[in-house]
C-alpha cells in the first residue's frame, strides 16, 4: 500500500468515525481490518478488552512484558487473561540487546541516562516486531493524558514501522474521553483493574519508572519523574514520521 493511498484510507476512516462512540469506533476498526491488534498496558486499557471482546471473541491483545513491570501489573493482566474471550500475547525484549544493556550499562542506567535507550529495547522494538505483519492497531491513547497528547485522533496513520514496512492504521477510540469516564465506565460495568490504582498510581508503567502522582499533577507525571515534562513518552506512538504523540 502506498502512503498516499494509506493516507487516504485514514482520512475516509476518521471521517466515519467522527462523531462516534467508542464502541461503535472500536466495532468498525474490527470490521474493516480482521489482523488489528488491540494494545493492553495492563491498566485503564480494560475498556478497550471489554468492548473488543464483545464485537469481536478471539480478538488479538498484546503487552509489553517489559521485565520490570509490578507483580500487581501482572497478575492483573493475568485476571484479564482469564475473564475476557481474547487471544493475549506478551512481547519481551530481544534477550542479546537486553543483555547487552544490562552488561554494558547496568540495571538502571536510564536514572543516568535517560529512559529512551532502555524503552526502546524493551518496548518500542517489540511493538515494531509485533505490527510488522498487522494491517491497524488499536490504543488506549486519550487527549487528558498530557498536554502533548491534546490533539490525539480518533483515527491517525502511524508511520512507526519507517522504511522496514507499510503505514499503519491506527485507532484511539477512546481519545476525547475523559479519566472521569473512563472509570465511570470500568465501575458501571464492574471491570477488573489494577490495584496499584488505589495506591495513587495513575499511568502505570514499569516498576522502576513509576510512582504515584500528588494532587494537582497530571496523570503521565508519576511516569520518569526525574526527567522533564516534555520527555514523559517512550516512543511507542507516533503520529507523524518523526516524533511522538
Amino acid at each position: 500500500m502506498s502512503v498516499q493511498k494509506a493516507e487516504d484510507i485514514a482520512a475516509q476512516l476518521a471521517a466515519e468515525c467522527a462523531g462516534q462512540t467508542p464502541e461503535t469506533i472500536v466495532r468498525l476498526a474490527l470490521e474493516r481490518f480482521p489482523d488489528l491488534r488491540l494494545s493492553f498496558s495492563g491498566s485503564e486499557d480494560v475498556v478497550l478488552v471489554q468492548m473488543a471482546s464483545r464485537a469481536r471473541p478471539g480478538v488479538r491483545v498484546f503487552c509489553l512484558d517489559t521485565g520490570r513491570l509490578h507483580q500487581q501489573t501482572l497478575e492483573f493482566i493475568e485476571q484479564v487473561r482469564e475473564r475476557y474471550p481474547i487471544t493475549l500475547e506478551l512481547l519481551v525484549p530481544e534477550h542479546e540487546a537486553l543483555e547487552r544493556l544490562v552488561r554494558e550499562k547496568g540495571l538502571f542506567s536510564f536514572y543516568r541516562d535517560g529512559h529512551q535507550e532502555c524503552c526502546a529495547i524493551r518496548k518500542v522494538q517489540p511493538l515494531l516486531r509485533h505490527l510488522r505483519d498487522a494491517g491497524a492497531w488499536m490504543s488506549g491513547l486519550r487527549r487528558d493524558q498530557a498536554a502533548n497528547r491534546s490533539e490525539v485522533p480518533e483515527v491517525q496513520l502511524d508511520h512507526s514501522l519507517g522504511d522496514a514496512g507499510q503505514p499503519l492504521i491506527k485507532f484511539n477510540p477512546l481519545a476525547k474521553w475523559t479519566s472521569a469516564q473512563v472509570w465511570d465506565y470500568i465501575h458501571r460495568n464492574e471491570l477488573p483493574c489494577n490495584p496499584l490504582h488505589k495506591k495513587g498510581y495513575v499511568s502505570i508503567g514499569c516498576a522502576p519508572c513509576t510512582r504515584p502522582i500528588l494532587p494537582g499533577q497530571q496523570e503521565r507525571e508519576g511516569r520518569w519523574w526525574w526527567e522533564s515534562r516534555e520527555h514523559k513518552e517512550c516512543g511507542l506512538h507516533r503520529n507523524e514520521r518523526t516524533g511522538n504523540v
